[in-house]
């Protein structure tokens, strides 16, 4: 292990060590200091809100914390790029995303990692305590299990359920590419794409840009096969084959050749440098493998200088980073009561990060960043995570779009409305 690698592993060691394990904790939201105070909180006191929820279900949402509570749940077949680890290894990210939803948006999240033998015993699971919660946010399950689950929970559940690997990944993707490719003076309908990972998340994105306006047709999807075709039945399986394109290209190189677009979901070093001289002039390339992305930005600057690029890291310009969405994404479908997260509410979230990223940016977000200035340019397609902007604007778009689509139980609170 190299220094920065051993530092970086022992300050983080340190950070979920101290000054208490773990990242999260419960707090009372209500005084509990006197016997009065207790008769209150529990017995007998306790027994009115239980008749009140016994009598409208609804009630749960006026007498406790459902309504701005999240579960994060997942059983750790997929954990960040570690793989399949297991559900308690991956209780970290679980409670790093409930740290995030808290941060971000104000919504009381808590993890709940599920030791299954079965993708139906996961349903059932889940299925079984989702109205404890106001939404299930699923998390690290690995493809294809991931896309069984997610539809499944959507039947027979009553609250929202999102699998942030999937759409929570496309919706930040897409804004971005579509900004890049805007900045680049092109059209998505007129480009050339090619998705590297026909896993969750490139299913995902792929599905995403298509319904945003990339055209099936100038659409290739790369597994480590080649471009999914028919002629490679074997291979297509699960949610591949319709993204069948037998347009031409076989492999990555033939298909990067003349590219527009280039959204990598995959592994580290897979893009060569070959392969970026071929693409399109003013092409885009998101790298979005972590930590060593597709092909290595400072070679891409190098070679090709017109691309824009963007990858996961917080260290390069144009981070696609799913904080962006996911805590707003879910604030605006609480504060509504969404039934479900639709195509409507996704696409909103999206639109107004892209138009956020055109919006001048404050002075302090700048220095968060710490960098000396931020523009919408080929350095910045997309919002930064840690703009404060994000939380009214996202969620509101999403509020709206919940409204107006005929899935919210609430109309736009009033705090929506103010400046």
């Amino acid at each position: 292990m190299d220094h920065d690698r051993q530092k970086l592993h022992d300050r983080a060691l340190a950070y979920h060590e101290f000054p208490v394990p773990g990242k999260i904790k419960v707090v009372i939201t209500k005084p509990a200091e006197t016997a009065d105070d207790l008769t209150l909180a529990y017995s007998p006191g306790v027994g009115e809100p239980v008749k009140e929820i016994a009598r409208d279900p609804e009630l749960a949402y006026r007498y406790t914390g459902k309504g701005n509570s999240v579960a994060i749940i997942s059983n750790g077949t997929a954990i960040l790029g570690l793989g399949n680890l297991g559900p308690l290894a991956s209780k970290p990210v679980m409670e790093g995303k409930a740290l995030l939803f808290n941060r971000f948006a104000g919504i009381n999240a808590i993890d709940i990692e599920v030791k299954n033998k079965s993708v139906d015993e996961f349903i059932t699971t889940v299925e079984c305590i989702a109205d404890t919660f106001g939404g299930i946010n699923l998390e690290d399950i690995k493809a294809p299990e991931c896309f069984i689950i997610e539809r499944e929970l959507i039947k027979r559940c009553h609250v929202p359920i999102f699998h942030d690997d999937q759409h929570g990944t496309a919706i930040v993707t897409t804004a971005g590419i579509l900004n890049a490719v805007e900045l680049q003076g092109k059209k998505i309908e007129d480009c050339k794409v090619v998705c590297v990972g026909a896993g969750a998340a490139g299913i995902a994105c792929s599905d995403f840009l298509i319904k945003c306006g990339a055209k099936k047709e100038n659409f290739f999807m790369i597994d480590r096969h080649g471009v999914i075709r028919s002629d490679r039945p074997q291979y297509n399986n699960g949610e591949k084959p319709r993204f069948i394109n037998d347009a031409g290209p076989r492999t990555l190189e033939e298909a990067l050749k003349d590219a527009d677009v280039m959204l990598g979901v995959s592994g580290p070093g897979l893009v060569t440098e070959e392969d970026v001289k071929e693409m399109a002039p003013k092409a885009v390339i998101f790298a979005c493998s972590n930590p060593d992305p597709e092909v290595d930005p400072a070679v891409v600057s190098k070679l090709r200088p017109d691309i824009i690029m963007g990858t996961g890291r917080s260290d390069y310009p144009n981070q696609i980073n799913n904080v962006l969405c996911f805590p707003y994404l879910f604030r605006g479908a609480l504060d509504v009561r969404a039934t479900c997260i639709n195509e409507e509410m996704e696409k909103a979230a999206m639109n107004a990060m892209r138009d956020l990223a055109k919006e001048p940016v404050p002075e302090a977000v700048i220095k968060a960043a710490e960098v000396d200035h931020l523009e919408f340019g080929p350095d910045y397609v997309i919002p930064k995570p840690m703009d404060p902007r994000l939380l009214k604007k996202v969620s509101k778009a999403v509020a709206e779009a919940a409204v107006k689509s005929g899935v919210a139980k609430f109309p736009l609170p009033e705090h929506y409305m103010e400046d």
